[in-house]
């Protein structure tokens, strides 16, 4: 059984930073794929960013492009995403997830991923 636990959300004004953990349980953490969504409240979920399992390949949304960095610790099954420059439109609630299949390719589709934790909360005030 596959476990994410989300933690780094909070209040902060815009312009400021925040870095999101997602901690996860299982061996398998190492092999898959993990992702980061937002969901703001009135819409639907997004993709924000992935990474590969080797942390060697990200990928991210226009929106937080060049303002967000995804990173992960395989020895520590963390995977982070630092958030600079925050602007209001960037509040909502965050989930990270884990990829359904072994794979290279960095995929932005909610139903690719079969895990989901909590989420944490990030709210920016202008």
């Amino acid at each position: 059984q596959v476990q994410l636990v989300e933690s780094g959300g909070g209040l902060v004004q815009a312009g400021g930073s925040l870095r999101l953990s997602c901690a996860a349980s299982g061996r398998t953490f190492s092999s898959y794929v993990m992702g980061w969504f937002r969901q703001a409240p009135g819409k639907e979920r997004e993709f924000v960013a992935a990474i590969r399992w080797s942390g060697d390949m990200t990928k991210y949304a226009n929106s937080v492009k060049g303002r967000f960095t995804i990173s992960r610790d395989n020895a520590k099954s963390t995977v982070y995403l630092q958030m600079n420059n925050l602007k209001p439109e960037d509040t909502a609630v965050y989930y990270c997830a884990r990829d359904k299949w072994l794979r290279t390719i960095l995929s932005g589709l909610i139903d690719d991923y079969a895990y989901w934790g909590q989420g944490t909360q990030v709210t920016v005030s202008s």
